[in-house]
């Protein structure tokens, strides 16, 4: 049982949490639980992907030469300030209740702030006059949002509180006078202007790199056979929850009890992702070892030095703490081809598209078809 446990757990590395769009601040968990992990549509509240996507629709309006604007860009910044708002309750409006505060920027050190900074909105937005704190799910400072709040929703009012506003506010400010954000390092001194810290950027554009892998549906034109049975099967298990020890040949099922992290499977009908990997694989009459560390043992080994260019559709790819000794990995994927893979990531999330990327310590992979 320790076994089985140590090789199905599916991990990724902590996540740090941004405060302010001028200071880089780090603090613990938030009101509503704390970061979560994810990467793909499935994990943001659809009513804030909705705002995302209809700021980068409205944006043009204000910023007519900008380029390169996409939801996922938007989806990076907001996981990283306020986790998508989750633990919210998000209306039909856009508005947010609770509030989303940050520290108050007294100098006090809490979060990790050093520097004073005077209220600046008499407590109109951020609710205190005592000094300013950064607000809504982009997390702007009151002064910031004065000269780039605009009303995405339509009521006449710029509030960085509403999903709708603050989603348009935050793509006119990383906009600037007209950056082209398809452009890597334009996109880089965006999200450096937003938050002066490189530890910060590095954080964001990890994970708008995961949301736009996951946005693109997978090219299975040239896919056939047995490798097409495999992926489709996997792919029909898209939104099928996360459950630590769940799943098998047959399908999904309850998990076990439980996770290093404490998450118990035994209420969860789904899959972990080596469940998920022996069920797809079992639709092409391949029988597979229960644990990722075993499946590795399977069919012909794609060592990790080759890189991800040597993978192809259908393959195993494997994700280990310490690279290149079998015995330590712990996740296992399908790979689709370009940088994507099917993945059940770890307790919390779905099935999903993921890029390969997502998760640490790629360990190459295994080739069965």
């Amino acid at each position: 049982m320790a076994l089985l446990m140590f090789a199905a757990v599916c991990c990724a590395a902590p996540v740090g949490n941004a405060i302010s769009a001028y200071v880089a601040l780090k603090t613990g968990a938030q009101e509503d639980g704390g970061i979560a992990e994810g990467g793909s549509a499935a994990d943001i509240p659809a009513r804030m992907l909705t705002a995302y996507k209809k700021a980068v629709q409205q944006v043009g309006k204000y910023v007519p030469k900008c380029q390169g604007m996409r939801w996922p860009i938007l989806a990076g910044i907001a996981k990283v300030e306020s986790n998508h708002a989750i633990g919210r309750n998000i209306a039909a409006s856009g508005d947010i209740i609770p509030k989303i505060y940050g520290v108050l920027l007294n100098g006090s050190g809490a979060g990790g702030n050093t520097t004073v900074f005077p209220d600046t909105d008499n407590g109109r937005w951020d609710g205190t006059a005592t000094g300013e704190r950064a607000v809504g799910p982009f997390q702007f400072l009151p002064s910031t949002w004065e000269s780039i709040g605009e009303d995405g929703n339509g009521d006449k009012t710029a509030d960085p509180h509403n999903a709708d506003d603050a989603a348009l506010g935050a793509a006119v400010y990383l906009c600037g006078n007209g950056r082209d954000l398809s452009k890597r390092a334009q996109l880089r001194a965006a999200i450096l202007q937003y938050n002066h810290s490189d530890e910060y950027v590095t954080n964001v554009l990890g994970w708008i790199d995961q949301y736009t892998a996951a946005a693109k549906d997978p090219d299975l034109k040239n896919v056939t056979g047995k490798v097409r049975t495999v992926i489709e099967a996997a792919l029909s298990q898209r939104g099928v929850p996360y459950s630590w020890g769940g799943g098998n040949a047959s399908g999904k099922s309850y998990g076990i009890c439980c996770s290093p992290g404490g998450s118990s499977g035994t209420k969860i009908k789904g899959f972990d992702c080596s469940g998920l990997t022996q069920y797809a694989y079992a639709r092409a009459g391949i029988s597979l070892p229960r644990v990722a560390a075993s499946q590795a043992g399977v069919g012909q080994r794609i060592p990790a030095s080759l890189g991800t260019l040597a993978l192809k559709p259908g393959d195993l790819v494997f994700f280990a703490t310490a690279p290149g000794r079998d015995s330590t990995i712990y996740h296992v994927g399908i790979y689709l081809g370009s940088g994507q893979m099917v993945n059940a990531p770890r307790p919390g999330t779905v099935v999903r598209l993921d890029a390969v990327n997502t998760m640490s310590g790629f360990a190459g992979g295994a080739r069965l078809l």
